[in-house]
Parts: C-alpha cells; sequence; structure tokens
C-alpha cells in the first residue's frame, strides 16, 4: 500500500540519511572520609593534652583541604562540557600547525580539560562504546581523541544562549540532510546537536523538542534500513526486524504529557505493524484497532488526525478483504467504521491537512471505488 506523506517536519517520511549513535556520559560521585586519629596519652591513661595534638590538626587539616580541593576540580570538571557547531581538526598542542589527531564533528560531546585564549583542550568522544554490539565488532569499544581545537565554533555550559545556537545548527543541518545535493554526514550532525541541546542543557525550554528531534531523526534512518530487510515482508511484526526504541521510549519519560511525548508514542506502533497483509483481514483489523485506541487517548497529540486516517483506510481496506473471504456482513460494517472514522477527521481535526485527505476517502467509500487491491491501482 502507498500512503501519502505527512506533512511537516515530524513526518516518518525519510529524509535524511543514517546515523550514528549518540549518547551522554554519566559521572560517578563520591564524598571523601576524613580519618582522624586520636592520642591518649602514654600507658593508656588520660592526660591534659587536647584531642588533636599539634601534629594530629596538621594531618586532618592537610587531608581536608586536599579533600576539598579535590571535590571541587571534580565539580569543575563535570561541569565543563560541550560541543562544536562547526566541525574542526583535534591537534596535538595548542597551533594551527600542529599534527592532527582526527577531527571533530558537529554535535561530538568534548569534555573540557583546560583553555587558553584561541584553543580548548579537550577529550572528543567521537563514538560511544555500544553494548549490543559483538565483541569482534571494532565499534564495540568507542573512540576518543584528547587533543586541542579550536575554541571558535565551542560551545559550552557557560555560553549566553547555548541552547538556542545549537538547536539552531541542528536545523540547519536538518535542512542540509533534506536536500539533494545537502553536506555530506548532515543527517547525522543534526541528530547529534539536537541530542545535544538536551544534553547539555536539559532544563532549557528547548530541551524536549530537540530530544524528539533527535529521536525521530534515528528513527527515520533505522526504519529505512529495516525496510530493506528481506523480512520486511513477513506477515508478523516479530518476524522482521525493530527499529530501535531507545530514543523514543526516552522522550516519552523524560517529559510525560507533552506533544513530543504523544509524538514518540505513535511512532512506537510502527514496530507493532505487519509487513505484508497477504489478502488476510487479520492484520489491517488489528492495525486499526491499535490507531484508534492512540486517537482516543491523545486526542490532542498532532498525529491524532492522521492515526484517525490511518485507522478510516485500513477500515476501507476491509470492505473488500472481507468479501474474499465471503464476509459481508463485516464488509458492510467495515464500511460504517471507515465512514464514521473519517467523518470524525473532517468534523474534529478541520484545519489539518488530515482532512482533505477523509474527504477523498468518504467519496471512494462512497462510491464503491476500492482503495486496496488490483482494483485501486
Amino acid at each position: 500500500m502507498t500512503k501519502a506523506p505527512l506533512p511537516g517536519r515530524n513526518s516518518f517520511v525519510s529524509k535524511t540519511f543514517p546515523v550514528t549513535h549518540c549518547s551522554s556520559r554519566i559521572f560517578s560521585r563520591f564524598s571523601p572520609i576524613s580519618v582522624i586519629p586520636s592520642d591518649h596519652g602514654a600507658e593508656g591513661l588520660p592526660t591534659s593534652n587536647p584531642r588533636f595534638p599539634f601534629r594530629g590538626w596538621q594531618i586532618f587539616v592537610v587531608a581536608l583541604a586536599g579533600a576539598m580541593l579535590f571535590s571541587t576540580i571534580f565539580a569543575s570538571a563535570q561541569a565543563q562540557r560541550g560541543t562544536l557547531v562547526h566541525e574542526e581538526t583535534i591537534r596535538v598542542s595548542p597551533s594551527p600547525d600542529a599534527a592532527k589527531l582526527g577531527e571533530a564533528a558537529r554535535g561530538h560531546e568534548l569534555v573540557i580539560i583546560e583553555s587558553s585564549r584561541d584553543w580548548t583542550h579537550v577529550e572528543a568522544i567521537l563514538r560511544e562504546p555500544r553494548k549490543d554490539a559483538d565483541e569482534d565488532d571494532p565499534e564495540s569499544e568507542g573512540k576518543t581523541i584528547t587533543g586541542w581545537v579550536s575554541s571558535k565554533a565551542l560551545v559550552n555550559l557557560t555560553t549566553p544562549n547555548g541552547d538556542k545556537i545549537i538547536f539552531g545548527e541542528a536545523a540547519d543541518s536538518e535542512d542540509q540532510a533534506s536536500r539533494r545535493r545537502g553536506r555530506r554526514d548532515a543527517a547525522q550532525d543534526a541528530m547529534r546537536l539536537y541530542y545535544r541541546v538536551y544534553d547539555l542543557f536539559p532544563t532549557s525550554p528547548l530541551a524536549a523538542e530537540a530530544l524528539y528531534r533527535a529521536a525521530d531523526i534515528r528513527w527515520q534512518m533505522e526504519r529505512s534500513d529495516v525496510l530493506t530487510r528481506p523480512s520486511a515482508r513477513e506477515r508478523d511484526s516479530y518476524m522482521r526486524g525493530q527499529i530501535d526504541e531507545q530514543w523514543m521510549k526516552l522522550v516519552m519519560k523524560k517529559f510525560p504529557g507533552t506533544k513530543w511525548a504523544d509524538l514518540a508514542t505513535f511512532h512506537l506502533i510502527e514496530n507493532k505493524l505487519c509487513g505484508d497483509w497477504q489478502g488476510a483481514s487479520k492484520c489491517p483489523d488489528k492495525e486499526a484497532d491499535m490507531y484508534e485506541k492512540y486517537a482516543k487517548e491523545h486526542e490532542q497529540s498532532p498525529s491524532a488526525p492522521e492515526a484517525l486516517y490511518d485507522a478510516a483506510w485500513r477500515r476501507s481496506a476491509l470492505i473488500e478483504i472481507y468479501k474474499t473471504e465471503a464476509n459481508q456482513k463485516k464488509s458492510d460494517e467495515s464500511k460504517n467504521r471507515s465512514l464514521a472514522l473519517a467523518q470524525k477527521i473532517v468534523t474534529q481535526y478541520a484545519q489539518s491537512d488530515w482532512s482533505t485527505r477523509a474527504q477523498s476517502l468518504i467519496f471512494y467509500i462512497q462510491q464503491g471505488v476500492p482503495t486496496w487491491g488490483n482494483a485501486s491501482d
């Protein structure tokens, strides 16, 4: 079957190129425990000396000062992270003439070690270790390079409007990826940059949308890969490859009750769809139920009218499928349910683009034009 693409930037329609894995780093915290010596005097008898003699005080003060200094350094190092909004070369020393160690693309996580006037010493995390990869897979170990990068394109936690700067570059990279002659690897750049907005600025007003956009790009690319496999034509969903749901579920967990969580929930339905109906009523009936359930539970979601249309279209397909199964009663029921769903779109979501598509579907059904099978080609 062929469906018209969903308009807008949150569409499932593939518009970018494959992406790479990207995730935030987690640091552990601990607090030092000072050991305080005590002096009980000679022969085990108490003396009039202070509880902490001079040497004991020295040890205590030095230990305490060292612990405080270490904690300060640790906290500072933990906070000093950033990313690049333009690719930069990683060099051995802070000089444009220094030897190259590698390239850091847009959106990679950078742990800042120290900074000078025009250069920053960083640990660039170019590839996170993959837990799901085979031991022989070179990507399972990850890739990190420590060196110096120019500070011109570096955005860190203290950069004014840092979240907006990174988000803007992510949007530009996404636009580049959608163009026929756009920048190479722009999709990967966009995914990493969007994720970095959420990672570096989790309380930003842009964080929820940025995380969803990163998850959406990743979903599109994995979807494209899944659909190219032979298993994509299997009828049952468990028989074919599954799109990784980790990032979509992260959106739902971190930003519940938002439209971004609603959109992420809508994506997850796709993993439950059949690869091929094989002319039987079981799959389209089950799928229509899932879309109707979503629309009922997420009426305010931007994807609600699309879910209703997906359900209505499947009900319209069942009109013909049930006829091939010699079940006229269910064929008539499917016709009525399809018309009701399509009319609901027209009434409830009149301003949506799906409203006009629903009008077209209503016309087809009323005229008796099949929407599925050879007669609809």
